[in-house]
């Protein structure tokens, strides 16, 4: 399924088959030429205004461009937006709304903003009236499985009750597949498909992992996939956006990557990312770093500055020699 295609499956009084309904809008314009053209095709509807699409989407917007990168994915949170948008129009104008399914399946690599996209997805949700709450439960394999017979079922079921008028967010999914048919895993999947039956519209599912772990998750039930008509893909960053999330992360802290910094740091991620493409953890790696070279920062002025205080340049400051990597065990 193309990553920017928002499928929708449609049923009309549960006697018909399903149908896709695919929206792909790819800018803002692009959108709000449909919300014209709803006006037009229903002209005596003059009290009907199409809002203007930023109306209930400035906050959202804002914060997907203070995000690097992911120019697919903003533009499906976009395409979401959209589909809403223009299916409240309808309900306006008296055209069938149809019943919307708005479950995800987020592939990528750490780091890449898989948690960070729910929570905005959620916020967005929760603006346009589909979701009550707005909130985000992020669980993993431990959360849901338990160690007996029937636990697992239980502890599912409270955790999608907690995320009812929300969005519920497991992470590494594919981890509920791998022990087999005896292992409680597989109840967790049962107890999940079943909820989204039982309280059909109240909560989101998103389902999120490596790429390739998905997949093979995916094909372990053949009913899974239908029942995740959004599927994103989420890249790994370039070297080139990792130096931008870089100085991002540290101007939000208050602190400067000094040019000498950012060339020491560009040389070392360039061999790192090249180096381990697959376990490489994106702007998790990158935060970790920074993070670590504040610490070594204030370890080096405290023994520089031992009769004096350092100005407030040299606080904000970070130096090449403040990034140290960790130790790689053998």
């Amino acid at each position: 399924m193309n990553p920017n295609t928002v499928s929708s499956s449609v049923q009309k009084n549960g006697t018909r088959p399903s149908r896709q309904i695919n929206v792909v809008l790819r800018s803002h314009s692009q959108a709000a030429a449909v919300l014209h053209a709803v006006e037009e095709v229903e002209p005596a509807q003059a009290a009907i205004k199409a809002p203007a699409p930023n109306d209930s989407f400035q906050d959202i917007q804002k914060e997907l461009d203070h995000m690097v990168g992911l120019d697919n994915v903003k533009t499906l949170v976009y395409e979401i937006y959209a589909l809403l948008q223009v299916t409240k129009l309808r309900a306006e104008a008296g055209l069938t709304g149809g019943s919307h399914v708005y479950h995800m399946i987020f592939k990528g690599n750490p780091g890449t903003g898989k948690t960070t996209i729910a929570r905005i997805v959620a916020k967005l949700f929760q603006k346009m009236g589909v979701l009550a709450k707005g909130h985000l439960i992020e669980v993993e394999r431990a959360d849901l499985v338990g160690e007996y017979i029937g636990h697992t079922a239980q502890k599912t079921r409270d955790l999608v009750k907690k995320a009812l008028g929300g969005v519920l967010f497991v992470d590494e999914a594919y981890s509920l597949a791998r022990g087999g048919e005896k292992d409680f895993g597989k109840e967790a999947i049962d107890t999940l498909v079943k909820s989204m039956e039982d309280h059909k519209n109240q909560f989101v599912l998103i389902l999120a992992g490596y790429p390739l772990e998905i997949e093979n998750f995916l094909l372990t039930n053949p009913g899974l996939p239908s029942r995740f008509p959004i599927q994103i893909e989420f890249p790994d960053y370039s070297v080139d956006q990792l130096i931008q999330i870089a100085e991002l992360m540290a101007k939000e802290r208050e602190y400067n990557l000094m040019p000498q910094t950012l060339f020491k740091l560009r040389e070392h991620l360039m061999q790192e990312r090249g180096a381990s493409i697959y376990a490489f953890s994106n702007a998790r790696y990158v935060r970790n770093v920074i993070e670590r070279s504040i610490r070594f920062q204030a370890v080096r002025l405290l023994g520089h500055y031992t009769s004096s205080s350092p100005g407030k340049q040299e606080l904000m400051a970070l130096r090449p020699e403040d990034l140290k990597w960790e130790t790689k065990a053998n």
